[in-house]
């Protein structure tokens, strides 16, 4: 249907883990307080921005003695890592067969195509909207607006689904409808309740 719902989907911890926690801290023998205390202020948003390039982030994201970052290994160990959500795996299934149009709207760098090449998310959506491609983070307006202009729909046409519940209150306020999530059987039941999905 032409006026049926267009899902906008964060990645990190609504689709994939996240290995912040676990492999990202182990990697760098560092535990995530004492990895945030040390990195370097701007280098992961100006990251996730595209303003900052690979090598360049690898350079100055920890300061000595605990850096520079080896890139490629980093990127091993993400590539294991990373894994469908419990339950994801079906539910993207499901909506694909629905013919529901779905995008990613992410704030991630490039190493999105790590994921790519570990997970094949394009199976099921397009990497249409990735914060180091269109330069704007979630949560600004414009990571929200710009991607309703982009697909030439209203905002009320769009709705968005993010673990962190300050970028649905932020996509609320463009106009979207917006699901906190917190499990693919809560954003199953959830999207019924829209409308999206049958029972």
């Amino acid at each position: 249907m032409s006026d049926s719902p267009i899902l906008l989907l964060d990645v990190m911890s609504t689709l994939v883990y996240d290995p912040i926690a676990h492999e990202i801290p182990n990697f760098f023998d560092l535990p995530l307080p004492k990895l945030f205390e040390v990195k370097h202020p701007t280098a992961w948003v100006d990251f996730e921005h595209g303003e900052l390039e690979e090598d360049d982030f690898y350079d100055i994201f920890l300061p000595p003695p605990y850096g520079p970052v080896d890139g490629e290994r980093l990127k091993a160990v993400l590539h294991d890592a990373y894994r469908w959500l419990d339950g994801i795996e079906g539910l993207l299934t499901d909506l694909r067969e629905a013919d529901i149009q779905m995008h990613t709207l992410s704030n991630y760098p490039v190493w999105y195509e790590v994921i790519e090449s570990s997970l094949n998310l394009s199976r099921y959506l397009p990497w249409t909207f990735v914060s180091c491609h269109t330069g704007v983070r979630k949560p600004h307006p414009d990571a929200y607006l710009g991607a309703a202009s982009t697909l030439g729909v209203d905002p009320s046409r769009c709705i968005f689904v993010d673990d962190r519940l300050n970028n649905c209150e932020a996509a609320r306020r463009t106009g979207m409808r917006a699901i906190v999530f917190e499990s693919a059987s809560q954003l199953r039941d959830e999207l019924v309740a829209h409308g999206v999905l049958q029972r």
